[in-house]
């Protein structure tokens, strides 16, 4: 791709998030969204592969039926109340249809099915985009209007893609679709609190986008798309693949690392709100997701493969340090037991 056309289009996919994030009129809102999607196309077929075709395709189609879904909303609820204001949003089918409109922009289920095909379809890197920076505008929407959404509604989302993102990972050997159903199902648990904590459910993001930035740039430096290559890719970067194992095992939620931090308190936060019994199902359901990213963490750094592979294995080398790999790897893994320190310093 042109690096003139690559800058126009993370320009504008800056602007467009800095858009949506910091308006309260439902028009912005929707222009900020509308230029995102505009701006990841290329970035998804700049390939020209037919997958990556495909997957730039899938993905305009469900982010434009979000999109309208989300100004309909918006003038259905400016028609019945006079507003345009985001946290002005009272009436009842306005809601409901924003609700729906926020799950196909972010991949909840059940309309999580665009997002492992249009992973797989692009390119590590924006993959990583589609997995983080993507999910910013929409879920701050979610964000805005979490007081009038229906809480038994998100609840039941939210349960049904922990469920899902749990179970659909299970039999995968693609490394961009286990991450795309990791992100369906730690999409539930922030979803699952964000009526009750909206602040929590940020924290879970931020600390989300740090552990799946760790693992994409790790995969990315090692060039790993599916096990069978990463079960090779310790001869190359040993080091950076025991890290990695690290990394996965903190996206899973394992104490002491950073991802437990938040499962903690957002098991925490719904005992609090008497709902001791959903926190309880979610957090087994959790378990469906430890299987897979013990799974790769195995296979990261397992010195001899357990089967043939067609793969050859590759040469140690070494390669210069990546600074922001590094960092990102020790606040992956290092948050936890920092944290009783965080409020103090800020």
């Amino acid at each position: 791709m042109n690096p003139h056309a690559k800058l126009i289009f993370s320009i504008s996919l800056l602007l467009g998030t800095t858009i949506t994030i910091s308006s309260n009129h439902w028009m912005m809102a929707w222009t900020g969204l509308e230029l995102n999607t505009l701006a990841i196309i290329p970035l998804i077929a700049k390939s020209h592969h037919p997958r990556a075709v495909e997957a730039a395709v899938k993905y305009f189609l469900v982010q434009a039926a979000a999109s309208t879904l989300i100004l309909f909303s918006s003038m259905t609820n400016a028609w019945a109340t006079g507003q345009w204001d985001i946290t002005q949003l009272t009436h009842q089918t306005s809601c409901l249809l924003l609700t729906t409109a926020i799950a196909m922009k972010l991949g909840l289920t059940p309309f999580h099915f665009w997002f492992p095909e249009v992973l797989q379809g692009s390119s590590l890197m924006t993959a990583l985009l589609l997995s983080t920076m993507m999910k910013f505008p929409p879920l701050t929407i979610l964000f805005m209007t979490s007081h009038a959404l229906n809480p038994t509604l998100l609840t039941i989302m939210a349960l049904i893609s922990a469920a899902m993102g749990g179970w659909m990972g299970l039999n995968q050997t693609q490394t961009r679709k286990i991450l795309a159903f990791s992100s369906i199902s730690h999409l539930g648990w922030m979803t699952i609190i964000i009526i009750y904590s909206p602040k929590l459910t940020l924290l879970t993001f931020y600390l989300y986008i740090l552990m799946t930035s760790s693992v994409f740039l790790t995969l990315n430096t090692t060039k790993t798309l599916n096990l069978s290559t990463l079960m090779t890719a310790w001869t190359k970067t040993p080091v950076l693949n025991t890290t990695l194992m690290l990394t996965l095992l903190s996206l899973a939620g394992l104490p002491p690392l950073t991802g437990f931090l938040p499962k903690w308190l957002i098991i925490q936060e719904l005992t609090k709100q008497e709902m001791a019994t959903t926190a309880t199902i979610i957090a087994m359901l959790s378990l469906l997701g430890l299987f897979f990213y013990l799974r790769l963490a195995y296979y990261s750094t397992i010195t001899l493969p357990p089967n043939s592979t067609n793969h050859m294995k590759q040469w140690h080398v070494n390669n210069p340090t990546n600074t922001p790999t590094a960092i990102l790897i020790s606040l992956s893994t290092l948050l936890l037991p920092l944290s009783p320190m965080i409020p103090a310093i800020i």
